[in-house]
């Protein structure tokens, strides 16, 4: 599991233990504060950082190349599609699939933008402020039971 804020346009990300995730201002320290916002934090699947890497022809993609707020293990955020999860003790709810930015050309070089296309993520916004700690689950109760994955 990885967290990380961009505390400023273009800067490097930056690496947390913990996090603070807040409900009226998003992944707090993060550059994208936001109240109430569809896109207030952003994850993505540790899993697919090897095919991206993959279909670039590199050995792998590291964890803050992508921008995102969150990398997880060992859950289909994709499945989470208008569900409500907790990790740590903050509640979120999905709000979408994370697609690419332009700057995924730059970040990964020639064919990067395609490469990260219907593998970036989702996004999603926070309906219970609170903290995220590395290691911490995704936990999301289902019509069938519980799911869970490393956050």
């Amino acid at each position: 599991m990885w967290l990380g804020i961009r505390p400023g346009r273009r800067e490097a990300l930056i690496e947390l233990q913990s996090a603070d995730f807040d409900i009226t201002s998003g992944v707090i320290g993060d550059r994208y504060t936001r109240a109430r916002g569809a896109r207030q934090v952003t994850l993505i699947q540790a899993e697919h950082l090897g095919t991206i890497a993959s279909h670039l022809g590199r050995s792998q993609v590291l964890l803050g190349d992508l921008r995102r707020n969150v990398v997880t293990r060992g859950i289909n955020l994709v499945a989470l599609k208008d569900k409500r999860f907790r990790i740590g003790s903050a509640v979120l709810q999905t709000t979408g699939e994370c697609h690419p930015c332009s700057r995924m050309e730059e970040i990964l070089g020639v064919g990067g933008y395609n490469a990260v296309r219907g593998l970036g993520g989702i996004t999603a916004r926070i309906i219970d402020s609170g903290t995220v700690k590395l290691g911490g689950e995704v936990v999301v109760d289902l019509a069938d039971g519980v799911a869970g994955g490393s956050a």
